[in-house]
């Protein structure tokens, strides 16, 4: 499992009304993807939830690498980049998801939450501390659990019905979700073989 996660920050003055209607015109692109596990159309508006800025945010859940890689290279992508510009893509190893009890709602709101690794902290604990902690409130849709191994971070993203049940500093507004492969999506910790996809990952990043 991979997430993705790019933002485009938009002028202060900018009319996020064109992004909703390109949404509302262009989401039901990605509802039969090949590779994609969900895609959440995120936006956040200056002044709205507390966000400082206009920002286009989607994030992916990846059941294949070679869906995100196709993605990548595809139209889809390169027309949002004639629009844009091309932006930095955020990248993360996925390693636990779960379904809410809302799982069959639409998700309205998103979260995500950062959490810098310490130096001297075992990153498989921290791992398995993080995914026993997703939680299991009535209005969560889904959850996931991800590394980043280049900054040592790693990101917790939350859908929800309504709204989180707490205040995050990253919170976004979900305009349509796309989950041609939810059903492909690891529940729990990311199983992909005889070893837990984290501890492939922790020991390639520990191979020169």
């Amino acid at each position: 499992m991979q997430a993705m996660q790019y933002a485009i920050t938009l002028p202060a003055d900018y009319d996020m009304a064109i992004v909703h209607r390109r949404v509302a015109a262009n989401g039901h692109r990605t509802d039969d993807l090949p590779g994609l596990g969900l895609k959440a159309y995120l936006v956040r508006e200056r002044g709205r939830d507390g966000s400082p800025v206009n920002q286009y945010a989607p994030f992916y859940l990846w059941h294949t690498a070679e869906g995100m890689a196709d993605f990548l290279g595809g139209a889809g992508f390169r027309g949002l980049s004639a629009d844009f510009g091309r932006p930095a893509v955020r990248h993360w190893l996925g390693t636990a998801f779960r379904t809410g009890p809302a799982a069959d709602a639409p998700p309205r709101t998103a979260t995500r939450t950062l959490h810098p690794l310490a130096a001297d902290a075992d990153p498989g604990e921290e791992i398995a501390r993080a995914a026993d902690a997703l939680g299991d409130a009535p209005g969560l849709h889904s959850a996931a659990v991800a590394l980043d191994p280049d900054r040592w971070e790693l990101a917790v993203f939350e859908l929800w019905a309504d709204g989180p049940p707490a205040p995050s500093p990253d919170t976004f507004r979900v305009l349509h979700l796309s989950r041609p492969g939810f059903h492909l999506l690891p529940q729990g910790p990311d199983m992909t073989g005889p070893a837990p996809a984290p501890a492939r990952a922790l020991d390639a990043a520990r191979t020169p």
